[in-house]
């Protein structure tokens, strides 16, 4: 037997060995499978655009937010927006109670220029889909929390 060839031999009795006979044949396993996560997956699209509706509004800007297993994304504060978001438990409406809460209250103007704000994708694993119009800039970033302020 060749140098090479009994190495060769020797690696594989010595895999059954530590795998034992049960184990799965590499080749069995799907080439696609990834490692199971600990954390339900949380990714987000947020976009933000002057007009009536999400229908008719054309996105001025979009920010990436991801919540787990740590906040990252494009989006200028990602902490504090994944912070906010697990406070309401991922319930974008709920979003404008966190203002009564910290007491902040800030008095935006009455003129009409109305702001649409979208989120799409996941949040701990449940699809989202959520638009919202606020009545101007100055009531997103209130009513929106740091979740819009981008």
């Amino acid at each position: 037997m060749r140098p090479m060839a009994r190495w060769a031999t020797t690696g594989a009795l010595l895999a059954t060995a530590v795998a034992g006979p049960l184990s799965v044949p590499a080749h069995s396993v799907p080439a696609h499978s990834a490692p199971a996560s600990l954390y339900a997956p949380s990714a987000l699209i947020l976009s933000v655009g002057h007009g009536e509706d999400a229908a008719g509004t054309v996105p001025e800007r979009a920010v990436t937010l991801n919540c787990a297993p740590t906040a990252s994304g494009t989006h200028p504060d990602a902490g504090k927006a994944c912070g906010e978001l697990a406070r309401v438990g991922g319930d974008f409406a709920r979003l404008a109670t966190l203002a009564d809460e910290e007491g902040g209250a800030r008095h935006c103007t009455k003129e009409y220029q109305p702001v649409v704000v979208t989120a799409q994708g996941v949040w701990r694993g449940k699809r989202v889909d959520y638009a919202h119009t606020f009545g101007n800039a100055c009531v997103k970033d209130v009513q929106g929390a740091s979740v819009f302020a981008f």
